[in-house]
């Protein structure tokens, strides 16, 4: 009896053993999958700008990327209400554009912009600015706006560099 309890005991820690073994291979082996998955990733899209670099296409990649922020003067705009008190924004804008010869552009066409701008903001009540998605409304309409005003110039975005509201 006792040889048999031996041999019982020996055999399951002998398929424990595989197991554990084949466990820890899975598991070691996805491990490599996923780092060389991540360094492939990571390779790729990390040597796609030094190749243009070496050929001299990179400061011209890098410029494509550069805009220019054209500052507009501060702007105060009494809100639409419907009592009596009083409500007043304060809002300080930059137009994003692509170069430098857009900046030119807008200049001369700068009071048609003001204009856009301070129409619609007249008609504005303070509930329409609450939250991001007030301000978002906001930057989507001034942004509409300053395109059809400054046309065939384009400007790519809004930018709040103050908003105020009393």
């Amino acid at each position: 009896m006792a040889a048999e309890a031996e041999v019982a005991t020996e055999a399951p820690e002998k398929k424990g053993i595989p197991k554990l073994f084949i466990i820890i291979g899975a598991a070691v082996l996805v491990l490599l999958l996923a780092g060389g998955g991540l360094f492939f990733f990571m390779s790729s899209s990390g040597s796609a700008p030094a190749e243009g670099a070496a050929d001299g296409h990179g400061a011209e990649q890098a410029a494509a990327h550069d805009t220019f922020i054209f500052n507009l003067a501060p702007m105060m705009v009494n809100l639409n209400t419907e009592d009596d008190r009083t409500s007043v924004m304060k809002l300080t804008v930059g137009l994003e554009v692509a170069d430098e010869h857009m900046m030119t552009e807008i200049q001369p066409r700068l009071p048609k912009v003001i204009d856009a701008f301070q129409v619609y903001m007249r008609e504005l009540r303070r509930s329409d600015l609450e939250g991001s998605a007030g301000i978002y409304r906001l930057k989507e309409e001034l942004l509409r706006r300053v395109n059809l005003a400054i046309y065939p110039g384009h400007v790519k975005s809004i930018l709040f560099r103050e908003i105020l509201v009393q």
